[in-house]
């Protein structure tokens, strides 16, 4: 943690979405991204400019991710970023241990649509350790081969350089999510 302050913030996803325009720009000139994710990553983590920045991020996040719009989502990410699936779908060889760069990120949600289904993941809190953030959520819909209702617990913790994440480690526990960012012991 760079300053030592925690600060939680719950966080709520409309139903449906679509790009907004500071994605639309985003998207267009990348560079103005990588500036907007500097000013939030030189912010404290109790600056109330950072909270609102950081909390409309991983909103605009779960949108993009529950619309599988891949390039928005990608955004608040830096290009050699890293995903590592929950550990109980690589166990069960649905997918490999770590996705490298946006190509094999992309290769992940198409794994993720095949394997899982229609789901939806909620955001209801993000919580800010200054070079890591913890997003707890809820997944929910249906399994794609069995038509089975889903409803868990999900959760993300990233780590951020420049103010962009990457590393992005997924857990299907907030507990465990939160004893990897070192907050329950």
């Amino acid at each position: 943690m760079s300053s030592g302050q925690i600060v939680r913030q719950p966080v709520v996803l409309p139903e449906r979405s679509t790009r907004t325009l500071d994605q639309r720009l985003g998207l267009r000139f990348p560079r103005l991204t990588a500036a907007y994710g500097r000013l939030i990553g030189r912010l404290p983590p109790a600056s109330r400019l950072r909270q609102a920045l950081l909390r409309r991020a991983v909103r605009q996040s779960g949108e993009a991710f529950n619309r599988r719009d891949v390039e928005a989502f990608l955004l608040n990410r830096r290009p050699d970023c890293e995903w590592y699936p929950p550990r109980e779908f690589v166990e069960a060889g649905f997918f490999k241990a770590c996705y490298r760069g946006p190509a094999e990120y992309r290769e992940y949600v198409s794994n993720w649509s095949d394997v899982v289904g229609d789901i939806r993941v909620e955001t209801v809190e993000v919580i800010d350790l200054g070079t890591r953030i913890v997003s707890l959520a809820e997944l929910h819909g249906r399994a794609k081969a069995s038509g089975v209702a889903l409803s868990r617990s999900y959760a993300t913790v990233s780590t951020l350089r420049g103010g962009r994440a990457v590393r992005e480690e997924q857990y299907l526990d907030h507990g465990e999510a939160l004893h990897t960012a070192g907050l329950q012991g």
